[in-house]
């Protein structure tokens, strides 16, 4: 595999097709892959010769596991430079998703976490199997939910997004369809049929979606709505900490064990992002606003913090600063947020 493209492109048919090819590390992205990705999309979005968009993987480990994270760290501790640019280039990648103007299928066969949820979540089709495991856990590490993270968690029912931003909290297929995360669901060995079924005739995407629909079963969020909806629609991570704490269930104290790994700075930048991309008027804006949050994020001691404790030394023992949520101020949040000088800003692709 390794002579080989760590991105595949080409057209089949009436069908352009995207597959992911960097098996190894879990199809984690690039700024490489986001380039030749956005090319194509580019290349085929006037061609009347292609119809849809089929976004897939290579191999049985899952669709992609999110971003490059050594290389963010190694240019977080540096000048930013490279990390600013794989930014500004995925959130380009993101947007043109967004906004493509013919049918997009993707297929989340296994894990779809960071990076991966920014290409499937643009997609009209979203196809979960019984591998499917979603999950936004940058806050684990440090980072915040990005890739559109303000837009798509904020829009889910009730304050599940937030949750899922706050914990890292994992989720499978029942519940990704449940929370709009999947638009379908189809069983694992029927997927090389489905896709080859796809090629063969792209105009009949949605029939064929219904014929291979397989049951995903009960979602298990269900039973833990209304907690979630009530504790997390508290009006600060503070609040939503304490009403945890006053809560009798052990649902609830394992919420609270695990926002107590998190780091205090970037669950209150996830907070903030949900509340001001709920608000956004477009997509771009809160892109936009995602950049600033992105480019400031990575070169703070907790990133650095996180990648050598989950990451690169796996003590999973990461030391903080600030160490509370109370030591984060609005004034380090202020500066998180605010706007680049306008010639560093993100812009969509022209």
């Amino acid at each position: 595999m390794s002579g080989e493209p760590e991105v595949l492109t080409r057209i089949e048919g009436r069908v352009g097709r995207i597959t992911l090819n960097r098996p190894q590390a879990l199809h984690a992205l690039t700024t490489q892959m986001c380039r030749d990705m956005t090319a194509a999309l580019l290349a085929w979005r006037d061609d009347p010769t292609v119809e849809l968009v089929l976004l897939d993987h290579a191999g049985e480990r899952g669709f992609c596991a999110g971003g490059d994270i050594r290389m963010l760290a190694e240019s977080g501790a540096a000048d930013g430079a490279q990390a600013r640019d794989f930014f500004h280039t995925e959130y380009r990648l993101n947007h043109l998703l967004f906004h493509y103007p013919k049918p997009r299928v993707a297929i989340m066969d296994g894990v779809t976490m960071g990076g991966g949820v920014g290409l499937s979540r643009p997609c009209r089709f979203r196809v979960a199997t019984e591998r499917t495991t979603f999950a936004m856990p940058e806050t684990g590490i440090g980072l915040f939910p990005d890739v559109g993270g303000g837009w798509y968690l904020s829009r889910m029912p009730g304050h599940i997004g937030l949750w899922l931003a706050l914990t890292g909290a994992r989720i499978k297929a029942a519940d990704c369809e449940l929370v709009g995360v999947a638009t379908d669901y189809v069983e694992s060995a029927r997927i090389p049929e489905l896709k080859a079924a796809i090629l063969e005739a792209p105009d009949r995407v949605e029939t064929l979606l219904t014929e291979f629909e397989a049951d995903a079963g009960r979602p298990t969020i269900a039973a833990h709505q209304d907690e979630i909806d009530r504790i997390f629609g508290a009006a600060s991570v503070e609040a939503i900490v304490a009403a945890l704490g006053a809560a009798e269930s052990d649902w609830a104290r394992d919420q609270l064990k695990v926002m107590g790994t998190k780091s205090p700075q970037t669950m209150k930048v996830a907070f903030r992002q949900l509340v001001l991309g709920g608000q956004a008027k477009s997509f771009a804006e809160n892109m936009a606003m995602e950049y600033r949050i992105g480019a400031r994020v990575v070169q703070r001691h907790d990133f650095a913090e996180g990648v050598r404790a989950v990451i690169v030394e796996k003590d999973n023992q990461p030391r903080w600063e600030p160490a509370t949520l109370e030591g984060v101020s609005e004034a380090m949040l202020d500066a998180i947020f605010a706007s680049l000088p306008s010639a560093e800003e993100w812009t969509p692709l022209p």
